[in-house]
């Protein structure tokens, strides 16, 4: 921490001002307190109400914005929405209870740039606060999970094999011909092959070989 603090004052730069609106009182004490106690951050704007943090941002234009979504005037959406509008360099990062995946991805879309849940707050809420002017952005590990989850698309589930399908495959493992095969389950050749093509698709494949080779690896023989 000292040497960040120091060196943001070889390079010139003055203090990173911080504002927050948190209605809970004892929430917000902390949050100040914390601020306080480091030199190289200056607080200009503490406020229990969404109305008072919208009026303070027509004197106080923050570096970094602390929003609870949990307001009791308004959504917190709508103030982290305000902020990114009139303030579009200003870094905000939530601190709130919800953990939901509309109050997130809402509340990222709205323009914050970090998301941090209130019960994680036992870690060090300036070390979110330099993060974000480093250009980072600050989330607690179950709301990156969840952001993940958002942005990678689930997995297809792998395709079973019907009973016909898994007796035709196996007679063509054990080295059948597709007449043979048809013989011995007393089908028509014709319908080896639709089944063939069937297996071939569930399993992304294109050759007899791949397909007995695929399922043996799906455990599906």
């Amino acid at each position: 921490m000292a040497l960040r603090r120091a060196a943001m004052e070889r390079a010139g730069a003055g203090p990173v001002t911080v504002a927050l609106v948190e209605d809970d009182d004892e929430a917000r004490k902390r949050l100040v307190a914390s601020i306080r106690s480091d030199t190289s951050l200056k607080l200009v704007g503490e406020f229990a109400t969404g109305a008072e943090a919208l009026a303070g941002l027509e004197s106080t234009l923050p570096d970094v914005f602390l929003v609870d979504l949990g307001l009791p005037d308004m959504p917190g959406l709508k103030v982290v929405k305000r902020i990114a509008s009139v303030h579009p360099s200003c870094d905000i990062l939530v601190v709130t209870i919800f953990g939901d995946e509309g109050s997130i991805i809402g509340a990222l879309e709205a323009g914050a740039h970090g998301y941090i849940l209130k019960g994680a707050l036992e870690h060090d809420i300036l070390e979110d606060i330099r993060h974000l002017k480093s250009g980072g952005s600050p989330l607690s590990p179950v709301i990156a999970r969840q952001v993940l989850k958002r942005l990678v698309p689930p997995q297809p589930a792998l395709a079973e094999l019907t009973p016909r399908e898994s007796e035709i495959l196996n007679t063509i493992a054990r080295g059948f011909t597709y007449a043979e095969t048809a013989n011995l389950l007393h089908v028509s050749v014709q319908t080896v092959h639709t089944h063939l093509k069937n297996i071939y698709k569930k399993l992304a494949v294109h050759s007899k070989t791949e397909a007995v080779y695929e399922a043996d690896r799906r455990r599906l023989l």
